[in-house]
Formats: C-alpha cells, structure tokens, sequence
C-alpha cells in the first residue's frame, strides 16, 4: 500500500552556483560522504548534476513523509537531509536509505520500503519517491 508521495525539481544551473560557494557549508550539511564520492566519480564529469538529482531526491522523501503524516493524523519531524541517502544498488540502480530520524519516521508510519526515481535532462533533475507498506 502506498502511504507517501513526493516529486521535486532542480535547476542544475542555479544548483552549480550554490556549490561553487567554498564558504557555504551546503554540501556537508545536505549530502553524506558516500554521495559526494559516487558524483565526483560519475561518468558524466558533472557532479553538480548527480548532486542535484539526489538534492531532489531528498526534497521529494521529505515531501512524501509530510503526506503520509498527514494522512497518519501526525506532524512531521524535522529530517536533516543527510538522514535520507541516495544509495545503489547491485544492478546500479538508485535507491533510499534511511537514517537516523528519516529512519525512524519511515517505521513509525509503517513505510518498508521507498522507491526512487532520478532523471536530469539539460538544466533540470528530477526525483520522485514513493514510500510504501508492504502488509
């Protein structure tokens, strides 16, 4: 049963200049190490797009949590984004994984599971994240 749904946009332009920023603290506080990594190593040599992919990722699990409080009759907790990790799988593909408060959200609401799903095309990365219930 689907007990959340999220989706987000980024302008990757506008999210480049963000990280150019040397003094902002930005990357640390949003991303975990892990994720950094997997987007300096990306084939495409664009990190900056592999990070706002997983940036939307997060935003759209966050949103997705605040639907499935709603429909729970609670309120939301605040979620450090660096709770919520865009991770791979075996075959490459991406996937969530929770951590700390994300992680105790999604067994307080009864989410098992979280699907994610990235894309970027020119300027624009996208996610889409589903929490469901499996029983």
């Amino acid at each position: 049963m689907l007990v959340g749904m999220g989706i987000d946009l980024v302008a990757v332009s506008d999210f480049a200049e963000l990280l150019a920023d040397k003094a902002s603290r930005f990357v640390e506080a949003t991303f975990t190490a892990g994720e950094v990594a997997y987007s300096q190593k990306a084939v495409s040599g664009q990190p900056a797009r592999h990070l706002a992919a997983r940036f939307a990722a997060k935003e759209a699990a966050l949103k997705a949590f605040d639907v499935a409080c709603a429909l729970e009759g609670l309120t939301p907790p605040r979620v450090p984004l660096t709770d919520v990790e865009v991770t791979r799988d075996a075959a490459g593909r991406p996937w969530l994984t929770f951590h700390g408060e994300a992680s105790a959200l999604a067994e307080r609401l009864g989410a098992d599971r979280a699907w994610v799903s990235l894309s970027h095309d020119g300027d624009y990365a996208t996610a889409v994240v589903a929490l469901e219930r499996l029983a």
